[in-house]
């Protein structure tokens, strides 16, 4: 018992190394240095260069975002200012320049014909098959309301009357191309508690009513002309004021804080978020209903009805923040020395499939040893090896290199000898 735990612990503490062949071959020595080096620069200047892989990212960005839109123009003969054609009126993130509108005026709760086409009717069976209909302007009664001639007629509803006529043509505002939006965006990153602004606390009240935003000249101004966004997205200006439209100022915040926080400085991109249905038969465009509602003088409710046809805008705050971290860098640090050993791999395939020493290379990187072997061979090769550690002790000016051949040769000179 005792030997055969002394026999583990000596097997237990032994050293056990990779043999390694050495090729002399130019062609997979040069691949081999080829694909190393791909593979650090690969590292390099994509994983630490352009995706920072050596920082720690944050992603949670928090934002806060005000806006407000200047100019004037004209529709319908009347001056429009800010208050008749912006919706939402608080300056948020997302509002709308209504363009064009559809106004039905002096609307009263009543009975009256509707104005779709949809609803054309000549007798009552066919105002009757739209019953329960949410398509029109009221609801349906089921009446056809036509001449007594029994010409065509249209379907009666009861709701607000008279009924909206959106099939009206009305001259959009024009103006809208030199309108201006005023964007102050604020954000921060929580993870490293940095607070930025999107212009600079150098720019002062006299700046921002001269300045206007250009990528180049003046990429700190937070004045955006409606028209050099449109210019910018490849849309004219009565692309999108005749059937209206969604526009996107995207702020981008990305920032390498192994520099100076006031280096955080914001990118701005313009897209059409509807481009999608430019081209739709069902749906283009944007519009929206809202009314203004007020009393006569007998106590009768009113409403004037505006369909509107406007310009959505959404700002889009996005970004993340990176900074030196040591956990992120040591573990793509040893990812890269790691995908190194890839290349032997990558070689490995070649030699031993493609190469035309391929049968040689097998035989010298794989040795194929018998899983059963006797006592008696266990033995002998135990005696060798301890012959071999013999032979070489008494060899003092020996490599440290074993070589069967060169041990065999010694020991038949030695009975030659003797």
């Amino acid at each position: 018992m005792a030997h055969r735990v002394l026999h583990f612990i000596s097997d237990f503490f032994v050293y056990e190394t990779a043999k390694s062949v050495v090729v002399k071959s130019w062609s997979v020595g040069i691949i081999n240095r080829v694909v190393q080096l791909l593979i650090i620069l690969y590292f390099i200047c994509w994983v630490f260069i352009h995706e920072k892989g050596h920082q720690m990212r944050d992603t949670g960005i928090e934002s806060a975002v005000m806006t407000k839109v200047k100019g004037l123009g004209k529709f319908n003969n009347r001056v429009m200012d800010v208050a008749d054609y912006i919706v939402p009126s608080q300056g948020g993130s997302s509002f709308s320049i209504i363009t064009s509108m559809v106004i039905t005026a002096n609307q009263t709760q009543g009975r009256c014909p509707e104005t779709d086409n949809m609803f054309n009717c000549t007798t009552d069976d066919d105002c009757i098959a739209h019953l329960g209909s949410n398509l029109g302007n009221g609801i349906i009664t089921g009446t056809c309301l036509n001449n007594d001639n029994g010409t065509t007629g249209w379907c009666e509803i009861e709701g607000w009357c008279p009924a909206e006529n959106d099939n009206v043509s009305e001259n959009p505002m024009k103006e809208v191309e030199n309108f201006t939006i005023f964007i102050k965006n604020s954000i921060r990153f929580p993870q490293f508690n940095v607070k930025r602004g999107n212009f600079p606390s150098s720019l002062n009240h006299s700046d921002i009513k001269t300045c206007y935003y250009d990528p180049v000249d003046n990429p700190f101004c937070p004045i955006f002309k409606v028209g050099n966004i449109l210019r910018d997205i490849n849309q004219s200006l009565d692309s999108i004021i005749d059937k209206g439209g969604e526009i996107g100022i995207n702020i981008n915040w990305k920032c390498n804080l192994d520099y100076n926080a006031m280096h955080c400085n914001p990118k701005y991109f313009f897209t059409r978020l509807d481009a999608a249905f430019e081209n739709s038969a069902a749906s283009k465009g944007y519009n929206f209903r809202f009314a203004k509602y007020y009393q006569s003088e007998d106590g009768t409710e009113h409403r004037t009805l505006h369909k509107a046809k406007a310009i959505r805008v959404e700002i889009i705050v996005s970004g993340n923040a990176g900074k030196f971290s040591t956990v992120p860098f040591l573990i793509n640090l040893v990812a890269a020395l790691t995908s190194v050993g890839l290349a032997t791999v990558f070689c490995d395939i070649i030699l031993l499939n493609f190469h035309k020493g391929a049968d040689e290379y097998k035989a010298k990187k794989f040795e194929e040893v018998s899983g059963i072997v006797s006592e008696s061979a266990n033995n002998r090769l135990y005696e060798g090896s301890q012959m071999s550690i013999k032979a070489l002790e008494k060899s003092p000016n020996d490599s440290g290199t074993f070589s069967i051949g060169r041990q065999e040769s010694h020991s038949q000179s030695n009975q030659h000898n003797k």
